[in-house]
């Protein structure tokens, strides 16, 4: 790896050179089944027809201009977007982390308009929301924030999937303006919460005059078997963030609001100088139109029950596998041990996968995953995690 990149990363030794649906090829014509997409990104997998078509016209037509101007294709995004969410109005930027930026910025806005000096906005442990300042400091993860502080102020944590702690501090912090919370933890380990968990937070927001922003960048897009995984239980947020499956690879995020919140913003309050870009736009409108025509939300919750049963199945009667879990195609494994190094050896074996929290195995397959794709996902990993264990 050449010395003149930052060591942001800690890279795994292989370049891929091309990819096409779930597959991708390394420099050397190896072969790896991506069950990982760029971690929830490529949710049409690689190479995709109508995303291909949609960049190669819109790049020969136009790339960019300035949001100081009108562009069509971000309008049509927007209203695609809120068709499908039923939210009010969008802001784009460029990635899931600017889209969270947005929504802290709406949070403190709305407070101060409310007569709030020093607005808090209630965020979860083991959460995962970027690396800018802001939303780095609002992440869960002691280890990410090390070496970083002074933090930015105005968060108060509470544990994920419990309701009576974030009752407590409604009770005894008045300076309480939103809770930021992803509806399935992804980063901090595939982590479903209760049933009622979001519904029990929308009534407590509600009762409180707080702003409910969920953090749907990991698994919106289809991802979870519904639009948006907060739809499940029948709820509208406040705010919600989206950026990793939004246009498959093309940088975008994207900040929705609703009520209050969709008018917090004005002219100067905030901008994006490449944000919502017709060449990103195009991009988006071609993975919401395929997702709808080719049905790949109901793929993904139908898969991803075949998957959950299917690795269970495996795995059943092996020491060491403490659960199971997930919701579509959004899948972790958890073992009661750190197993960092079984990413190399899945990768020896032409498997791309991801740990997170130590000790779970993180899928992310694409939502285009065919069925023999899926049983070679599943004897491929089976395997190595018996040989891991033993």
């Amino acid at each position: 790896m050449s010395d003149t990149l930052m060591a942001t990363y800690k890279r795994l030794p292989v370049s891929f050179q091309r990819g096409e649906g779930a597959w991708l090829w390394d420099d050397n014509g190896k072969r790896y089944l991506d069950a990982l997409s760029g971690i929830a990104v490529c949710g049409l997998g690689h190479a995709h027809p109508a995303v291909k078509e949609a960049l190669c016209r819109q790049s020969g037509e136009l790339i960019h201009t300035s949001n100081l101007y009108n562009i069509t294709l971000q309008e049509q995004l927007s209203e695609k977007l809120m068709a499908l969410s039923g939210m009010e109005r969008a802001f784009f930027a460029n990635s899931g982390a600017e889209a969270n930026e947005a929504a802290i910025k709406i949070a403190r806005l709305h407070g101060h308009n409310r007569g709030i000096e020093n607005p808090a906005i209630i965020v979860m442990e083991n959460s995962f929301h970027g690396r800018t300042l802001a939303t780095l400091s609002a992440t869960g993860n002691r280890k990410a924030q090390a070496g970083f502080e002074p933090l930015v102020q105005g968060f108060i944590r509470a544990p994920y999937n419990d309701i009576e702690s974030i009752r407590v501090i409604a009770e005894n912090n008045s300076s309480v303006v939103a809770v930021l919370v992803e509806p399935i933890q992804g980063e901090g380990g595939i982590n479903i919460p209760a049933d009622n968990y979001l519904n029990q937070l929308r009534e407590l927001c509600d009762t409180n005059g707080w702003l409910l922003m969920l953090d749907e960048i990991q698994t919106g897009m289809g991802r979870s078997g519904r639009a948006f995984a907060h739809q499940y239980n029948g709820i509208l947020p406040d705010v919600m963030s989206l950026a990793k499956g939004l246009a498959n690879g093309v940088p975008i995020g994207a900040c929705l609001a609703r009520g209050a919140a969709a008018e917090t913003f004005a002219p100067g309050n905030h901008g994006s100088t490449f944000g919502g870009n017709p060449l990103a736009c195009a991009a988006a409108l071609a993975v919401i139109d395929t997702i709808e025509q080719e049905q790949l939300t109901e793929r993904a919750e139908a898969l991803g029950a075949k998957l959950l049963t299917d690795f269970a199945d495996g795995l059943s009667g092996v020491d060491g596998i403490e659960e199971i879990r997930g919701l579509g195609l959004l899948i972790g494994i958890e073992l009661d041990r750190p197993c960092g190094e079984l990413v190399g050896q899945a990768l020896e074996q032409g498997l791309l996968i991801n740990v997170a929290a130590e000790n779970t195995i993180r899928l992310l397959p694409p939502l285009t995953l065919s069925d023999s794709e899926a049983t070679q996902l599943v004897e491929i990993l089976t395997a190595l995690i018996k040989s891991f264990i033993d």
